[in-house]
This record gives C-alpha cells, structure tokens and sequence, in this order.
C-alpha cells in the first residue's frame, strides 16, 4: 500500500501548476482571453482564471471549475488533469 506520506507538498503543488498550464495550453488556441473564459463561466472579472492560470497564492481551479472549463472549451476534463508531463 502507498503511503500519504510521499504526496508532499511540492508534488500538490506540481499537480495544480501542470493543471494550470493545461487550462492555459487549451484556452489560448481557441482564441479565448482570460476575461472571455470567466465571462462565460458566469463571472465578471477576470480574477478566476487569472489567479487560477497564476497558482497565485495556491489559489486552484476546483472540479466544478474544471468541469465548466472543459465544457466551454469542448474538450474531455482528462486534458485539464493530464499529468503525463509531471
């Protein structure tokens, strides 16, 4: 059996910010500004995504935001949590 032990911080960390350069790698081909995904996820501003793209003060995506994300940008929700890269 694993041990929780190894999940360290680094490797939560590495997981959000490669969740984040994914978010980013399939925003920015469909032409979508920051401000134009957090418009259609039903925001005002663009701090959501922004902070999200950021990892800025290990403010995250949550799954509810992953799943509208991968709706707006017509894609499967395993792009976004792809680690194949880690």
């Amino acid at each position: 059996m694993k041990n929780i032990e190894d999940v360290t911080t680094e490797v939560i960390d590495a997981f959000h910010l490669q969740i984040v350069r994914n978010v980013k790698k399939l925003r920015e081909p469909k032409g979508y500004s920051q401000l134009a995904l957090a418009q259609a996820l039903g925001h005002k501003s663009v701090g959501l995504i922004s902070q999200g793209e950021l990892y800025l003060k290990k403010q995250h995506f949550n799954l509810e935001h992953l799943y509208k994300i991968a709706y707006i940008l017509e894609c499967d929700i395993k792009d976004l949590i792809n680690t194949d890269t880690l």
